[in-house]
């Protein structure tokens, strides 16, 4: 008796050894996605000092900065797929790896060209790094409860980590040179791949059949192409160089889903859309990021242009919005498993919209206790939206293709923030754009060109100075005013159809009972002789 009471004891405590462990390789993965989410806006702080080093033109300029997210959100389905083949940690390490070089490049590079070819290789290792982290996560989680408290840190660091970056940014600015925002990746990586090595466990997929190289590299190609033209329309540009990539992306991805339908082994299990709540999930991860993206544009335009904040005191007004994600992270495994999927999503998405329509009371005039409330309101919803949908489509998802799954989430977290931007900032346009066609005093065609945007609007005006000047600067900004409350509005639509589409998840957070191994009668023996 006793000995069979020792035997079990030694089961438990190497038990709780691994679950310990699972917490230790949580963090290590939060670290990995800290990186790459500061490293996706650590630049744009830098941009004017990186303009002045090395002079690029202004295609190349805006090759520095979009290159990462293309080159990221065009692979994550080529490298989460592949991980599932060739193993999880595999990609992760070779993703740091690149990731460390590439920082290096970037930091010591003498040409705008060089920079671009650091930045997409960065890309690279950032679409390494991504699915990687969440799919090993949803491995080493095996039980739902467990999994859904580990997702909330997890997005609760990636919120940090998007906040971080220009405030990291700043800091090394004013201390270094530009460089030294890519240099600082690199202490880091030194760090994650020998802890990464030492405490990851691997793991793969099913390895049924030929992975599917030219259904990858057609995903691959599709999304690039698509993401490219979105970006493009969002900066409001509407030619054939914009059509063109969008059609070609269009194209390449429909013959990638009916190549994937007909394959015995398909790269992407397009089965796993069939199941409500993870097409659902997906659907709500696009239409929450479409929100935040565009929103937060947005809103930095408003406190800068209109307010007259400064970049650094930008920060901080958003600052909440942040602190407000971090809290719903945390808090939302709890949430979870009171309130379920589809009445957590949807509260999400309908706190997003009363924040969003509480905002549309910003005027002219800084009222920093309203910005303060509805940024709250606005952090707290979305975050609590994401974590639902993250965390079902995860759930969703079978283990075999965490990989695959973690790939199309992160996916359409990337695609929801372009079309966001696109789709915003036209209803921005068409809205501010009207009330500029005559102002008194202002010549046709400067009213034409302080249409396009706000910024424009103001250095035509110090240019004009006078009465006339004053007159173009106060109408762009009450017609910016006007263009947010409009865009606000639409927002608040997309939100509460969200909303709406969050009825088809699950109304309860279905948990299987944790398993309890059984030990054989060799690990029993082997427990009783070490006792």
């Amino acid at each position: 008796m006793s000995g069979t009471t020792t035997a079990a004891a030694a089961l438990r405590r190497r038990a709780a050894g691994a679950g310990a462990n699972r917490w230790v390789v949580l963090v290590v993965l939060c670290v990995s996605l800290l990186l790459v989410a500061v490293d996706a806006t650590v630049l744009h702080v830098a941009v004017p000092a990186v303009t002045e080093d090395l002079k690029p033109g202004a295609i190349e300029l805006l090759w520095i900065v979009d290159v990462y997210p293309l080159v990221c959100a065009s692979l994550l389905i080529l490298f989460g797929t592949l991980g599932d083949r060739v193993g999880r940690r595999r990609i992760l390490l070779l993703g740091y790896a690149l990731f460390g070089v590439a920082s290096g490049m970037a930091a010591l590079a003498d040409s705008a060209q060089v920079l671009i070819v650091a930045r997409a290789l960065l890309g690279v290792g950032g679409a390494m790094i991504m699915p990687a982290t969440l799919s090993i996560l949803r491995q080493v989680f095996p039980d739902r409860r467990e999994r859904a408290l580990a997702i909330g840190i997890w997005s609760a660091v990636a919120a940090v980590g998007a906040a971080v970056g220009p405030l990291l940014g700043g800091f090394l600015l004013e201390h270094f040179w530009w460089g030294s925002v890519f240099l600082v990746n690199i202490p880091l990586m030194l760090v994650s791949l020998p802890v990464g090595r030492l405490l990851l466990p691997e793991s793969k997929g099913t390895a049924d059949g030929p992975w599917d190289v030219v259904g990858a590299l057609m995903a691959a190609a599709g999304l690039f192409a698509l993401v490219l033209g979105v970006k493009r329309l969002g900066s409001g540009e509407l030619d054939g160089i914009t059509v063109l990539p969008l059609v070609v992306g269009a194209v390449l991805l429909v013959l990638f889903v009916r190549r994937q339908r007909r394959r015995t082994h398909p790269l992407v299990d397009l089965r796993m859309f069939s199941r409500p709540a993870f097409s659902t999930s997906v659907g709500c991860i696009v239409l929450a990021m479409l929100a935040l993206v565009g929103l937060e544009l947005i809103a930095a335009q408003y406190l800068q242009l209109v307010l007259g904040l400064s970049p650094l005191e930008t920060g901080l007004r958003l600052l909440p919005l942040t602190i407000a994600a971090m809290a719903s992270g945390l808090a939302g495994a709890r949430m979870l498993r009171r309130f379920g999927p589809r009445r957590m999503v949807c509260f999400g998405f309908v706190l997003t919209a009363v924040a969003v329509l509480t905002l549309m009371a910003m005027g002219g005039e800084d009222n920093a206790p309203l910005l303060l409330f509805g940024f709250l309101l606005l952090g707290f919803g979305l975050e609590t939206t994401l974590f639902g949908a993250y965390e079902s489509m995860l759930s969703e998802a079978p283990p075999e293709q965490a990989g695959g799954a973690a790939a199309i989430g992160e996916t359409s977290y990337q695609l929801g923030a372009g079309i966001g931007i696109a789709l915003l900032g036209s209803v921005m346009n068409a809205a501010y754009a009207p009330g500029l066609s005559s102002v008194q005093g202002v010549p046709a065609s400067d009213s034409a060109a302080a249409g396009h945007s706000l910024g424009e609007a103001y250095e035509i005006a110090g240019r004009l100075g006078g009465s006339a000047g004053e007159a173009l600067r106060r109408t762009a900004r009450d017609c910016f005013v006007h263009g947010l409350h409009v865009t606000l509005l639409v927002s608040a639509g997309l939100l509460l159809l969200g909303a709406a589409m969050a009825l088809r998840l699950p109304r309860t957070m279905q948990c299987e009972p944790m398993a309890v191994e059984v030990p054989a009668p060799r690990e029993v023996a082997e427990a009783r002789v070490s006792a």
